[in-house]
């Protein structure tokens, strides 16, 4: 993204959101300005919602979640993992897209 776009940006790998670790995610609300929370099945309850509930308490700042919408996901074989992300909008130009997106929406 810095390379093509001009944008930096950071990933964190939120391998736990029981507990989420409030202070991770101030300071990367802090420092970027904006989150985008990527997830691999239901939006609902999961790692964005918990990112929305971080910052909304602490520092509100425009948050995109990606996931699966509420609906029965589906499962591929390794050699068709792209085809599936690519379906629910998860695949690596949807995320350029989210986090360009999302850039625009912080406030100077």
């Amino acid at each position: 993204l810095e390379k093509e776009y001009g944008v930096s940006c950071r990933v964190i790998d939120m391998y736990s959101i029981k507990p989420i670790d409030v202070e991770l995610v101030y300071r990367a609300a802090i420092d970027t300005g904006a989150i985008v929370t990527i997830e691999e099945h239901s939006i609902i309850g999961g790692l964005g919602s918990a990112v929305c509930e971080v910052t909304a308490e602490n520092h509100p700042v425009p948050v995109n979640r990606m996931g699966v919408t509420d609906i029965f996901g589906e499962s591929a074989r390794e050699t068709e993992i792209d085809v599936l992300l690519s379906k629910y909008g998860l695949s690596s130009d949807h995320i350029v897209e989210s986090v360009l997106k999302t850039r625009k929406k912080i406030k100077k």
